[in-house]
C-alpha cells in the first residue's frame, strides 16, 4: 500500500510531490554543506543526484512520498520532505528527509510543512500515529520536533552509521491521533504569527 501523490498548501509553502523538474531548483538549495552535517546519505555536491534518483524512485513506486518545498511568496524550491516508513495496515507512518535552506530556519517553513503534512495523515488518510526521529546530538532539530507538540519516546542507540563512521543514536517522537487537535491547535497559533513570506 502506498500514499497516491498529493500536492499540499498553505499561505507560506506548496508541498509538491516530487518530479524531476524539481533536481536542479533542489541541487540549489540544498549547496550549504551545512545542511548535511547530521544525515545519514550526504546530499551535498557529487552525492545530490544519487538521492534525488532514490528519492525520484521511491516517490514513483511507493510506499515513501517526497515533496519538493516550494517557497509560495518566491515560487523557489527551498528544500524536501518526505512520508517514508509508511504501514498503512497499521496506520502509521514517518515525516523525514527533511531539509530545509538555512535562511528558512527557525522561521514559518517547519511548522508550515509539519502543519499540513501531519494534516493530510491524520484527517486525509486516518493515520493513529505520526513518528520523526533526528539524530539525538542534533540538538536544533530536537529543539524543533519538541516545539511541534512531538513526545519524545526514547533513543535506539548505535541505530545508523553515519559517513564519517560515526555510530549515530536517533531519538524517536511521535505524534497520536488523540493528540493531533492539540498539536494543530498549537501549530496553527504559532503561524498565525507570521506574514506569508516564509523565510
Amino acid at each position: 500500500m502506498r500514499v497516491e501523490p498529493v500536492t499540499l498548501e498553505n499561505i507560506f509553502v506548496r508541498l509538491e510531490p516530487l518530479e524531476e523538474r524539481h533536481r536542479e531548483p533542489l541541487r540549489a538549495a540544498g549547496e550549504d554543506p551545512e545542511l548535511w552535517r547530521f544525515a545519514v546519505i550526504n546530499q551535498h555536491g557529487a552525492n545530490f543526484d544519487a538521492w534525488m534518483d532514490d528519492r525520484l524512485n521511491a516517490t514513483r513506486q511507493g510506499p515513501d512520498l517526497t515533496f519538493a518545498v516550494i517557497d509560495k511568496a518566491t515560487s523557489a524550491a527551498v528544500g524536501s520532505s518526505s512520508y517514508l516508513g509508511v504501514v498503512l495496515a497499521h496506520r502509521r507512518l514517518e515525516i523525514g528527509w527533511t531539509w530545509y535552506q538555512r535562511r528558512c530556519w527557525a522561521g514559518a517553513v517547519n511548522p508550515s510543512c509539519k502543519r499540513l503534512l501531519m494534516g493530510h495523515g491524520f484527517e486525509a488518510l486516518g493515520l493513529n500515529r505520526i513518528e520523526l526521529k533526528l539524530d539525538a546530538t542534533n540538538t536544533r532539530s530536537w529543539n524543533a520536533v519538541e516545539r511541534l507538540g512531538a513526545k519524545y519516546e526514547g533513543t535506539f542507540r548505535h541505530h545508523m552509521a553515519m559517513p564519517d563512521g560515526r555510530l549515530r543514536d536517533s531519538a524517536y517522537f511521535s505524534v497520536l491521533r488523540s493528540e493531533w487537535p492539540a498539536v494543530k491547535a498549537g501549530l496553527d497559533a504559532r503561524l498565525a504569527a507570521f506574514k506569508p513570506s516564509l523565510c
